[in-house]
């Protein structure tokens, strides 16, 4: 391998923030927050929103995940060309 081009792997905290689940895996990914792990060594913190723990493949339960109001915002925005057109 080249030398001083690879990012470096180590240990990160993944937190899951729809049901609070942590997972402490091996990653490049940078992160500018920190947290404590139960063995009392700070680690990385990246926050995702969907995981093994919540996605509802793994999980086998359906849950409607709408974080960033997609569905709103269609209906928003062709609601109103919907009543524009019939009129």
């Amino acid at each position: 391998m080249k030398k001083d081009i690879h990012p470096e792997y180590r240990p990160v905290i993944f937190l899951d923030t729809s049901t609070g689940t942590r997972f402490l895996i091996r990653s490049t990914i940078v992160s500018k927050e920190t947290d404590t792990w139960e063995d009392g060594q700070e680690y990385p913190l990246v926050k995702v929103e969907i995981s093994s723990a919540s996605h509802p493949f793994y999980t086998g339960k359906m849950k409607f995940v709408d974080s960033a109001g997609r569905v709103e915002k269609f209906q928003k925005k062709w609601g109103r060309a919907a009543a524009a057109a019939e009129s």
